[in-house]
């Protein structure tokens, strides 16, 4: 595969790389933040249970921002990095690349930090596993952090529809 043909496959790609991280972070940050606004965890239930209305709630606002700005900045990063490390720094390429999704990770400190290294990591594993990425994969990559998003909001709903439903049992 010569070099014009892996660079048109970048932005599916990215996009597939945005999708997973998305979906990934969203529970990651759940598993370690599932209180955001600080109140207090006394049980495992309670954990829990903080942790499954989070992941929806982390999901509704990274997503987007890890899409979006994710993406775009991921895309200028590989390519400024390929710039420096033209020719005779080729092996350099993965560590500027790195430097710089840091960079541009850092604008929220370390939230958004721990997103740029897991988009960082997941787009470098995904290029190597294959170098070609179609724009089906990249739009079925959307439906994870869709179906991510149903799967925590059936938990919720069904919780809420056992916690309420002894009012609808009548015997």
């Amino acid at each position: 595969m010569d070099l014009v043909d892996k660079k048109q496959h970048v932005l599916q790609r990215k996009l597939l790389t945005a999708s997973l991280t998305g979906a990934l972070f969203a529970i990651l940050l759940g598993l370690f933040v599932p209180s955001p606004f600080g109140s207090e965890i006394n049980s495992i239930k309670e954990y829990l249970w903080s942790f499954t209305t989070t992941v929806p709630l982390y999901l509704m606002y990274s997503f987007p921002v890890i899409f979006v700005y994710g993406t775009v900045t991921s895309i200028i990063s590989d390519f400024l990095s390929g710039l420096i490390a033209k020719n005779r720094m080729k092996r350099s390429e993965p560590y500027l690349s790195f430097v710089l999704h840091l960079l541009f990770g850092s604008i929220l400190q370390w939230v958004s930090l721990g997103a740029a290294i897991l988009y960082f990591i997941i787009d470098r594993m995904l290029r190597k596993m294959k170098n070609r990425y179609k724009w089906r994969q990249a739009f079925i990559g959307l439906a994870i952090p869709f179906l991510l998003w149903i799967f925590f909001m059936g938990i919720i709903w069904i919780m809420d529809l056992f916690k309420d439903g002894a009012d609808f049992i009548v015997f």
